[in-house]
């Protein structure tokens, strides 16, 4: 690796050298994740960042929370703190018609009394909002809308994400304190993949880019936001002392700090440019690395959207169009059958390929018999495919008068494609399943695949493709034979010793995963991570489990009857009966611990309890467990059979309010801890006075906050 200015490099020392590595680090991120223009390998800034961290391990003093080194994120739980916006973030009118448009602009004429006035025009994205505040060029807090008054404070998991400029350049003329907002956004690769990795696991999609990005900025792993590879365009400044007096002349100046602007964005007068810029948008867009749904217009001139004000939901000088869901027609040629894990068996339709929001759909779910039935469909039907926001491809109508004379209606299957099974359709249930569960091959792989993933037994070191090898190559069948796999099995007389040695030792570091994730492990039917936890804190052991009848299976509170059922079928199997104890005899762990069973009392039996705001003492996932060690039951939303609110700092002030309309007490956290613990109970008390809403503010300068 060349660097210019070698001879200055060998003068400085170490401390020097780490403020010279992050300056530098900082430029190539810029280069590469916001201007799309790298000018140096990945090797060579790999081999800068390796460098920084070393120094920076022998400099602790020297932390930095803005340093490139910490882009990682952690793998620690946090709590989100709600925080006040210091400039309310609202919401925008929106419409689907041009003659809204029109509306609009006339309406700001009449409100300018005839004064010309220029549009910003930019693309609406469509992620999850974001504002971002720096103070003398570094990143102090990142915070999302929440309801438009407060905010969760995500600045750790906003700092993972490389298009957002941590420091920014110096000498480019920055104010002292600025706000940015913009659109934390999920790439449509990132969201392919990930959808990818989840379908194969049998976990629940992600309906569309902005739910995936939005969940992941709210995940309590920074670590897993990092690894997801958001995006972020910026599109508002805010600020007691901006550059100028037009909103789009102050966005370029930010992206001379090192920002990632909106765009396309483009100044015009007349109501035709306006027109002009939605159509070209609403073609183009479709070619964009990420998900937009509309076009942002907005009075540029600072001055006069101050002039114009806003109503009381909006601000009068600016408006949303958003495009129109997207639909296409195309014929829908034969249904093809998928087993899942659990034996669920999906149709899905096989069309003649279509161009449909900027990817080419051939295949739609068809979810089961019922769907199929509802439609009335016919192979060589001509269908109607939508994505609209939901950008699974979903068949939403059928053109019947062009169905062919001799179209056949589709009939659902009988027998599983896979191994010939006669399927069966469990009373409840809308989907058929193959009940072949110890011989069909997609429910053996994916079984496998359920037991290795991160909320069952955890071993990161296994994935999809690795089962398959393993299972086409004879190594494993079953999960219990994962703990037979030597590292000479993988390796062979390859080269893959070191990655084969990984993969055993995290095999074997499973041994000492907890109990209830065992049982979730194994794969029952019906048995999610819930109720996996509810049977194993009932039962306390394995052998009380297996040995369960059904009317002890049912008395475990959320167990009924098709759950039951499933568990006494599945331990009534020798294959199964068999797996378990091999287990067993590998050392997995078949009973809870000691610590869980001396702790375990019904204190909360009966009780529903809600979880808000930030603890001292513990985390809420701590909070969580107690509350199910003592008996309790956690829900996620207040509702009329709510116990009480397990009630933190910070609490949102919507559930607040909605407790005290419900009547529901609230419990501090020294309440509950007196709660569970061995002195008496403490009452719970009685919601007060939320705290009055705070009104939207208009700042120094007369501006209104956006998004």
């Amino acid at each position: 690796m060349i660097i210019k200015g070698q001879s200055l490099l060998k003068t400085m020392n170490e401390k020097e050298r780490i403020l010279y590595l992050r300056q530098t680090l900082h430029e190539h991120n810029y280069k590469y994740y916001v201007l799309n223009q790298p000018d140096i390998s990945d090797q060579d800034f790999d081999f800068l960042m390796h460098e920084l961290q070393d120094l920076e391990a022998r400099h602790p003093e020297l932390y930095d929370a803005n340093s490139p080194t910490l882009r990682v994120g952690s793998d620690l739980n946090q709590n989100f703190t709600q925080v006040a916006h210091k400039y309310p973030m609202l919401s925008l009118a929106n419409t689907y018609n041009e003659q809204d448009v029109a509306d609009w602009y006339d309406s700001v004429r009449r409100g300018l009394d005839g004064e010309e006035f220029e549009v910003c025009c930019e693309m609406k994205y469509d992620g999850l909002s974001i504002s971002l505040t720096y103070v003398d060029g570094k990143l102090v807090r990142g915070v999302t809308r929440g309801d438009g008054v407060h905010g969760d404070d995500v600045t750790a998991n906003v700092r993972t994400i490389r298009c957002i400029p941590l420091v920014l350049k110096e000498g480019s003329g920055y104010p002292h304190e600025f706000e940015i907002r913009g659109e934390i956004l999920m790439p449509w690769k990132v969201f392919e993949r990930l959808n990818a990795e989840r379908e194969a696991a049998e976990e629940p999609l992600f309906a569309n880019p902005r739910n995936a990005a939005s969940g992941t900025l709210k995940s309590q792993n920074s670590r897993l936001v990092a690894s997801r590879q958001l995006d972020s365009y910026l599109y508002y400044l805010l600020g007691d002392t901006l550059p100028t007096d037009g909103h789009y002349e102050n966005l370029q100046t930010a992206a001379s700090w090192g920002f990632k602007i909106s765009q396309g964005m483009k100044k015009v007068k007349t109501l035709q440019e306006i027109y002009d810029y939605i159509n070209y948008w609403d073609t183009e867009r479709k070619n964009l690395p990420v998900a937009t749904d509309g076009i942002v217009l907005k009075v540029n001139s600072l001055r006069q959207q101050r002039s114009l004000g806003y109503t009381a939901k909006s601000p009068r000088w600016a408006i949303a169009y958003k495009f129109k869901a997207e639909r296409a027609c195309t014929r829908l040629n034969e249904v093809s059958y998928q087993v899942g894990r659990t034996g669920a068996v999906t149709p899905v339709a096989n069309m003649d390929a279509v161009q449909l929001a900027g990817t080419v759909v051939k295949r739609a779910t068809l979810n089961n018999e019922d769907f199929i039935r509802n439609f009335d469909l016919h192979i060589g039907d001509y269908v109607y495919v939508e994505k609209g926001g939901e950008i699974i491809p979903k068949i939403v109508g059928v053109d019947v008068d062009r169905r062919p004379i001799d179209a056949e209606p589709v009939k659902f299957i009988d027998k599983c494609p896979e191994c010939g099974t006669p399927l069966v359709r469990y009373e409840g249930e809308a989907a058929h399943y193959c009940p072949n569960d110890t011989g069909c091959p997609p429910q053996i792989k994916g079984r496998i695949e359920h037991f290795i993933a991160r909320r069952a037994m955890n071993i990161d070191s296994l994935g999809p493709e690795t089962v398959d090898e393993y299972y086409r190559r004879g190594l494993v069948h079953n999960i219990a034979d994962l703990y037979t796999i030597k590292v000479q099995d993988i390796n062979g007389s390859g080269n893959r010793e070191r990655s084969a040695r990984k993969i055993v030792d995290g095999i074997a570091a499973s041994r000492q995963v907890p109990f209830e994730r065992v049982v979730f492990a194994l794969g029952i039917r019906f048995v999610g991570e819930t109720s996996a936890r509810l049977l194993a804190r009932h039962f306390k052991t394995m052998d009380a489990l297996q040995n369960a009848s059904m009317q002890e299976l049912m008395e475990v509170e959320g167990v009924g009857e098709v759950i039951a059922k499933s568990v006494i079928a599945y331990f009534h199997n020798p294959v199964n009966q068999d797996i378990v104890e091999r287990l067993r005899s590998y050392g997995l762990q078949m009973r809870l611990s000691e610590e869980q069973i001396s702790g375990a009392t019904d204190k909360l039996a009966g009780k529903s309890i809600v979880i808000s705001g930030v603890f001292a003492k513990h985390s809420r996932d701590e909070y969580k467990a107690l509350i199910e060690q003592n008996g309790g039951k956690n829900v996620g939303s207040i509702s009329g059979k709510t116990s009480f609110i397990l009630a933190g700092d910070n609490m949102g002030p919507s559930k607040l309010q909605k407790a005290e309309k419900l009547g529901i007490p609230l419990v501090n956290e020294e309440q509950f801890l007196e709660m569970i613990g061995g002195d008496a109970p403490a009452e719970p008390v009685l919601t007060t006075e939320p705290e009055p809403e705070a009104k939207p503010r208009v700042d120094s300068n007369g501006q209104l906050s956006l998004f």
